[in-house]
């Protein structure tokens, strides 16, 4: 579990200075579009729409730009013909991937995610093929100043699983169910929050050399630009060195 935390706190910084903050806020307008078209608009009883707002908000969607996607979702939804695809494959050096896009176009996007593998010297797999490696949770980063007991009793009263120090930030998991809940607790105690999202966390790491790992980030940000990309996960160690690159 080591360094997915703060490569996901690393992400959020580089996205709040990116030129491609645009499509990021497209993307998770998107995933609260279809979040509430399939379970209603009301986030206390649509678990997939109040996590879909959750990592909206830690990305700093505009409150706006939430409550219009949101409407657009509830209401009759002309236009969004989105569904949700899963890939699965392996990058250079055999680590393992798992894609998951919101499309309305199916052929297109298996073209696309295809064609990143085949650049990066990786390849697709079947269904099935490397999902069993990985298990959903939610997680919720929290700044690594934060009081480890008042930190535990927080997250362990708003139904928390788990909670371990990262680096310098802090890592609190959940059941995928009980994100929005844990997130907003957290938050409404004063915790300085990085992140929230529903994220696969690997059962065991891929450790890679610095080399490797370079090119498997090159074969992440590929996916990542695709438009109808919402989420790459991926069990492969970053190194230290190659991490502070990034920051």
């Amino acid at each position: 579990m080591s360094g997915h935390s703060k490569w996901s706190t690393i992400k959020h910084k580089k996205a709040a200075t990116d030129k491609k903050r645009g499509k990021l806020f497209s993307k998770l307008a998107r995933a609260i579009i279809v979040a509430a078209r399939e379970g209603g608009g009301d986030p206390d009883a649509n678990n997939a729409l109040a996590n879909a707002i959750a990592k909206a908000k830690s990305y700093s969607l505009p409150k706006d730009n939430i409550e219009r996607a949101i409407a657009r979702g509830a209401g009759a939804g002309e236009g969004d013909n989105y569904e949700t695809v899963t890939y699965e494959g392996y990058g250079p050096g055999g680590a393992a991937f798992v894609i998951e896009a919101l499309t309305d176009n199916r052929n297109r996007t298996a073209a696309n995610v295809r064609s990143a593998f085949n650049k990066a010297g990786g390849a697709l797999g079947q269904p099935g093929s490397v999902a069993w490696m990985f298990d959903r949770k939610g997680v919720v980063v929290v700044d690594g100043a934060a009081d480890e007991d008042e930190l535990m009793l927080a997250a362990a009263d708003a139904g928390a699983e788990d909670i371990s120090l990262d680096g310098d930030v802090w890592q609190v998991t959940s059941d995928p169910a009980d994100l929005a809940a844990v997130r907003d607790a957290l938050e409404a105690g004063g915790f300085a929050i990085s992140s929230a999202d529903l994220t696969l966390i690997p059962k065991t790491t891929n450790e890679v050399d610095a080399d490797g790992a370079r090119k498997l980030l090159k074969l992440v940000d590929a996916l990542e630009d695709d438009d109808d990309v919402q989420d790459v996960y991926f069990n492969f160690e970053i190194p230290d060195e190659v991490m502070a690159e990034q920051a």
